[in-house]
């Protein structure tokens, strides 16, 4: 893999860390996560007059993101209020690399290297050791987790086949989320009503930040699929476990106990075998 994709996929992770730092914040995570769409949707919408269509046999993929993404982000939120986000949040990350490996190979046709795959395999491990407290680990917050992780899985094998076939992924990306952008506060109006999306409150700008830092971060993403295999840059995306883990101890006052430190060693040493 190119030196510089592997660079841009590291600083895209270093976004995603950040935007999920920024919704683990709010205190109504649907509504910060619907706000952050719409910054979404309006930053997708203004950057996809400047840009060439996408080809139309990416259109079709591009449909199916956005309400890949909507199924997303509505697990995610539920993940973060189902359970302990220490264990939840490594179980969904840690789970996505290898299903999107599995599924590339499938719909994809991609054939993974036997020292990428290991790479994958320690990177996925490494962040799923995290959930552990001692030997345990509570199956009671699984199946938000896990759900969650299959839909990073599907949306990102559909994007990274509707990156390679549009011809333009930057274009692709744009269009992919204004649409994602669009449906998720309609979901948000169904689920509650349209007064308490369009109130004024705390954190508004914080959320409108967010969405534009994991608009980038996920553009970068969306690039780097078409030019590399899914697994491996799902795998260095997830890297994020370590931004979050060093955020959290520099700024959050958590702590680094010697089971979080070794578990980094080991996806740093997947890291370093992908690359």
């Amino acid at each position: 893999m190119p030196t510089f994709i592997i660079l841009l996929i590291l600083f895209a992770a270093l976004l995603h860390a950040s935007w999920n730092a920024l919704l683990r914040g709010g205190t109504d995570k649907l509504w910060s996560m619907t706000i952050m769409c719409v910054a979404v949707a309006i930053v997708s919408t203004i950057g996809a007059f400047f840009m060439p269509a996408p080809a139309r046999e990416s259109w079709f993929y591009a449909g199916l993101s956005a309400l890949l993404h909507v199924g997303y982000n509505l697990f995610l939120v539920r993940t973060y209020r189902s359970g302990d986000l220490g264990q939840t949040y490594p179980i969904s990350r840690g789970s996505s690399p290898v299903l999107i490996t599995l599924c590339a190979s499938i719909f994809a046709g991609e054939v993974v290297q036997t020292g990428t795959m290991i790479g994958i395999a320690l990177v996925s491990a490494g962040i799923i050791s995290l959930a552990f407290k001692g030997r345990k680990l509570h199956v009671a917050n699984l199946p938000y987790a896990l759900g969650t992780g299959c839909f990073i899985a599907a949306y990102s094998v559909t994007d990274g086949i509707g990156g390679r076939l549009s011809g333009a992924p930057m274009a692709y990306t744009a269009w992919m989320c204004a649409l994602w952008g669009v449906l998720m506060p309609i979901t948000y109006v169904c689920l509650r009503d349209v007064r308490s999306l369009v109130s004024v409150r705390p954190g508004l700008v914080t959320s409108l930040g967010g969405g534009v830092v994991s608009l980038l971060a996920y553009g970068i993403v969306i690039y780097a699929m078409t030019l590399a295999p899914m697994g491996a840059v799902s795998a260095l995306r997830e890297t994020s476990v370590l931004f979050a883990a060093l955020l959290g101890y520099l700024f959050l006052g958590e702590s680094l106990t010697a089971r979080k430190i070794l578990s980094c060693v080991v996806i740093a040493a997947g890291t370093i075998i992908i690359g």
